[in-house]
């Protein structure tokens, strides 16, 4: 009877449904937060300026924005750059267009942007919230062409399983991200604290956290296996899995706490670059 009335619903239309609860709620919060960060990412990346802060002190430490982390190359002049001692490769190329802002996020934001765009979690978020296919449990779905029906991701989303390769770049993201918060926690030499500090550190902590709970993540340190009692070793891979398991069941509080977090503490120290805000520390004592 249910599998009937599930039926019925979805002939009547788009988001026809028996359900009383605010279904609607969740893909639309899905909505804002996806736009709202993907608007900043490219608003920040084409700046190109004021990603870089340590209060006019020279030598080691200072706060750099996570977006524009690593910084390949740097233009020299640039307000709020960082020191060319931080470039990967040296000064900015000139072969780049001079249409293009030479900003080190567009170099760089396209690996954790692909990361995060085919991770499971999010393909259903955003399945669900920009296509409506459906955009909730037992809510109708966009009509499709019934001839073909629902094929999975086929075609051109054959491209989401490149999530198991993007994974592994990702992970060096955060091995830079723990040394830009090492970073932080200097200015001209001395150790001190900083919100930026607490900010670029917080980072790649929630990364971790949201990448340990990937799936592929778990099958790889659960031993790549579908069968612990089949073969040697299997009680490790268990006990490993167990461990990626915690990350996994709480694979969607991380994954949106991370988003949001790393959009902060880069708007937070574009807008102390900028002379906006002021940085509480413990350096001005």
């Amino acid at each position: 009877m249910s599998t009937n009335t599930s039926f019925a619903i979805h002939d009547k239309g788009f988001t026809k449904t028996l359900r009383k609860d605010n279904w609607w709620l969740y893909p639309a919060l899905v909505v804002f937060g996806l736009t709202s960060f993907l608007v900043y990412g490219l608003w920040s990346a084409w700046q190109a300026d004021f990603y870089w802060y340590s209060a006019g002190q020279e030598g080691f430490g200072g706060y750099l924005a996570p977006f524009y982390s690593p910084p390949l190359f740097i233009k020299e002049g640039v307000a709020g750059a960082a020191p060319m001692s931080h470039s990967i490769f040296g000064p900015w190329p000139t072969w780049w267009p001079s249409w293009i802002p030479p900003s080190p996020s567009l170099l760089i934001l396209a690996v954790p942007g692909i990361f995060r765009f085919t991770c499971y979690y999010y393909r259903k978020a955003y399945y669900r919230a920009f296509s409506g296919t459906p955009p909730a449990c037992a809510v109708g779905a966009l009509p499709r062409k019934r001839k073909k029906g629902y094929k999975g991701e086929t075609g051109l989303m054959v491209v989401q399983n490149i999530h198991r390769i993007t994974m592994y770049f990702a992970s060096i993201y955060i091995i830079i991200f723990f040394y830009d918060a090492y970073l932080a926690f200097f200015r001209g030499g001395e150790f001190g604290v900083g919100l930026g500090s607490i900010l670029l550190l917080g980072n790649p902590i929630l990364l971790a956290s949201y990448m340990f709970g990937c799936h592929s993540i778990r099958h790889l340190i659960g031993g790549s296996r579908d069968c612990y009692s089949c073969g040697l070793g299997g009680d490790i891979a268990h006990k490993n899995g167990m461990i990626v398991g915690w990350f996994n069941r709480r694979h969607e509080l991380f994954a949106w706490i991370s988003l949001v977090w790393i959009m902060v503490a880069d708007l937070y120290i574009r807008m102390v670059s900028m002379g906006y805000i002021n940085d509480p520390n413990t350096w001005n004592f």
